[in-house]
């Protein structure tokens, strides 16, 4: 008896989630227009991520290593650029910022497929680098667009139902992309490169729908909020300014140090793209469902941002933030035990490996990747939020840098195409078959160092909880 009281708090908490969508009436064209353009383009740009690592070797005759540099420069190139397109956005407008972003990635995404459909032309591999890496700049200002625009056709009651709207279209793209995968793969049975064809169907979709939907540009107001806006004025320093006393805080120090310690965590979403689609490849056989195996986690992301965000502040911020990173840490240790303790066959065995994995790394998202955001702010001292959540985002370019630059080096290394027995070259899955390769050397002591390594630092973080708390109710 003593839960109902806590179960109709529950519930009455899901139900005015529920209804808090109901705000997002107060919208207009624009908004819906933005969202359909955000649900189109990530549906490719996760399919396209989650395929590239393949895309460049199979299609392209990249080494794993170069592969994955490849992967490097074009990830961190638009992590960078994230931080200059929000200036390039508030000059041209959200309109054109649209539609010079979607023009130009229309475009790219021509010239990819068109190179990765010519088998004869010299230095594609090279050629297809370049387009990729030309591609981050108008990836990141579409990234800027959508949030920009959320924010600018929202209102002060529907902003937030319109952000949590934003990042649920996104997570249902991501899904629509991991399906796109295997469709193109399995099904069509045609060559990676036809991501792109889709990429440039989508590109155009998005160029019309923006066109037809998106055709005013001013802030929307509720009633009352002209008023309000009116009044506030902010005070706003010079960048030097803003710098210099952030590094006098002791806060800075905190939120560096506490990025430090999750840098594995955040490490563990760039594997899902970097390492695991040809892991999966190599150890579940050349048809691999891994469109299926990479929708787990933005599907189960949805769900998590449906049922369990309105619960989240019955939690302490900092304790989320821990024990969800431990979560998305532990997630990678079912693909560390050797496959024959599943007790099925390899291919089977891989793939309860990978959908614990993702299960594991999806709960502790919901749990840990929020949260990250609400304890900068809530450090940040007061005036400077929007520099700390900016500083907030150098985990996962550190983490998409490194990984990114070492993923070829760690699948030559533990997962290649193929391993040496006995001086002859065999696949590595006939190899793990027939246990000709030492635990050390196979894939499960890969996921085993880097959950380690995850792991590692969210004890540290346990261990200097109340100096990472020091002045925040978290």
């Amino acid at each position: 008896m003593s839960q109902a009281p806590a179960s109709r708090s529950a519930g009455k908490m899901i139900g005015d989630y529920f209804r808090d969508f109901g705000v997002l009436r107060e919208t207009r064209r624009e908004f819906w227009g933005i969202q359909i353009v955000n649900l189109l383009d990530c549906t490719f740009y996760f399919a396209m991520l989650t395929i590239a690592s393949l895309f460049l070797s199979q299609d392209l005759g990249m080494s794993d290593k170069h592969a994955g540099y490849t992967i490097a420069v074009f990830t961190s190139a638009t992590t960078i650029l994230l931080t200059f397109s929000g200036m390039a956005t508030d000059w041209l407008g959200i309109r054109k910022s649209l539609r010079v972003s979607m023009g130009s990635l229309l475009v790219l995404r021509a010239s990819v497929l068109a190179v990765g459909l010519m088998p004869g032309l010299p230095h594609r591999g090279l050629i297809a680098a370049v387009l990729l890496v030309l591609m981050a700049p108008f990836m990141a200002a579409i990234q800027t667009v959508f949030q920009s625009a959320t924010q600018r056709f929202t209102n002060k009651r529907s902003r937030s139902a319109g952000f949590n709207l934003w990042y649920l279209f996104m997570n249902i793209g991501a899904a629509a992309g991991g399906a796109s995968i295997d469709i193109v793969r399995l099904q069509l049975k045609v060559a990676n490169v036809h991501i792109f064809t889709m990429g440039v169907v989508l590109a155009a979709l998005c160029w019309v729908v923006a066109e037809l939907m998106v055709r005013r540009e001013e802030q929307l107001h509720g009633t009352a909020e002209d008023a309000e806006s009116a009044a506030e004025q902010p005070v706003r320093k010079r960048p030097l300014e803003i710098a210099k006393d952030v590094v006098r805080e002791p806060a800075f120090f905190r939120l560096i140090v506490l990025i430090a310690l999750v840098l594995g965590v955040r490490a563990v979403y760039a594997y899902l793209y970097l390492l695991m689609p040809k892991y999966w490849e190599r150890t579940i056989g050349p048809d691999a469902a891994i469109g299926v195996l990479n929708m787990i986690n933005p599907i189960g992301i949805v769900v998590g941002l449906i049922l369990f965000i309105p619960l989240a502040n019955k939690f302490r911020v900092f304790n989320m933030l821990v024990y969800g990173s431990m979560i998305s840490a532990l997630a990678l240790f079912p693909m560390a035990l050797p496959w024959q303790w599943y007790g099925m066959g390899i291919a089977n065995a891989h793939y309860a490996m990978a959908a614990l994995c993702m299960i594991l790394i999806t709960i502790g998202e919901v749990l840990w990747s929020p949260k990250l955001y609400e304890y900068t702010a809530a450090i940040a001292p007061k005036g400077q939020e929007g520099t700390y959540l900016g500083l907030s985002m150098i985990p996962w370019f550190a983490a998409k840098t490194m990984v990114s630059a070492l993923s070829g080096h760690f699948l030559e290394r533990w997962s290649p195409e193929k391993v040496t027995v006995d001086g002859a070259a065999m696949p590595l899955q006939q190899a793990l078959i027939e246990n000709r390769v030492p635990y050390l050397q196979t894939p499960s002591a890969m996921w085993l160092w880097l959950g380690l390594y995850a792991l590692v630092g969210c004890f540290i973080a346990l261990l200097l909880r109340n100096w990472l708390t020091k002045g925040a109710k978290v």
